[in-house]
């Protein structure tokens, strides 16, 4: 099923977003969702080459965008993206830290390379992302909104492997509870979506491993991105104003309660 873009459904002119992971699958999505509703979009991953051809594509739609190369497991050219944002942008008032990884594998078997990069890309960049956009934003007292992409793993887990992803997303609802409180002063709003199985290179190669998985769940299907554009504009939007430190979990009614 095709999903069109919400086409300003909710107008976020004025605003700066940057969005994580933005190359591919859900990340992809979310910043065109953003920018179709009128934020400058900046994109940040490791494949320039595919951040520049959207960024062209959002520019030949009439948006505004802006490929950012980032390695999410250095620090030092995460804040660096968000200076560059700002430069090229304007203050980075809304943040998407959808860029993660999963481990696939048994706990016992996984090596210590692996542990630490599932660590630093799903748990200790978007800590360091949100503290930095939320740092800038502070210095000149403007509010702002920081979605982080948790996941339903988060909440449950059934020993397939991949447990560390499971505790990596744990933390990241965490996190999300933990700095809602601290900037809720700030006017800054922190809060998460958790999806269940949806479409993007991640869920292809859970895909390719463990065959159609949608037939256990009780709709038959995987999620399509676009499923998500309300949700990321409620948390995004003016409605959410008082709505912060909150994880929403999409996912389909997959698994269970």
């Amino acid at each position: 099923m095709t999903y069109p873009l919400p086409n300003n459904s909710v107008d976020l002119s004025g605003q700066v977003a940057l969005v994580t992971g933005a190359s591919s699958g859900l990340g992809l999505r979310f910043a065109k969702v953003l920018a179709s509703c009128g934020a400058k979009v900046a994109l940040a991953a490791r494949r320039l080459d595919r951040l520049e051809a959207l960024a062209e594509e959002i520019r030949n739609d009439g948006g505004e965008a802006v490929a950012i190369e980032m390695d999410a497991t250095d620090a030092d050219q995460m804040i660096a993206g968000v200076a560059k944002a700002e430069a090229d942008l304007g203050l980075v008032t809304i943040l998407v830290n959808n860029a993660g990884i999963p481990d696939a594998q048994r706990a016992h078997k996984m090596d210590i390379e692996l542990i630490d990069r599932v660590l630093d890309i799903n748990v200790r960049a978007p800590f360091v992302l949100s503290c930095e956009v939320a740092r800038r934003l502070m210095a000149v007292g403007q509010p702002g909104r920081i979605v982080n992409i948790a996941s339903s793993a988060a909440y449950s887990y059934r020993g397939e492997g991949a447990a560390l992803y499971s505790v990596s997303k744990a933390a990241v609802v965490r996190i999300t509870e933990t700095l809602a409180v601290e900037w809720a002063r700030n006017n800054i709003n922190v809060n998460a979506i958790a999806p269940g199985a949806f479409e993007s290179e991640m869920m292809d190669g859970m895909l390719s491993r463990m065959g159609d998985i949608a037939q256990h769940f009780p709709r038959k299907r995987i999620g399509n991105p676009a499923q998500l554009d309300s949700t990321l504009l409620y948390l995004v939007g003016p409605a959410s104003d008082a709505v912060t430190g909150t994880s929403i979990r999409v996912d389909d009614g997959q698994g269970a309660r």
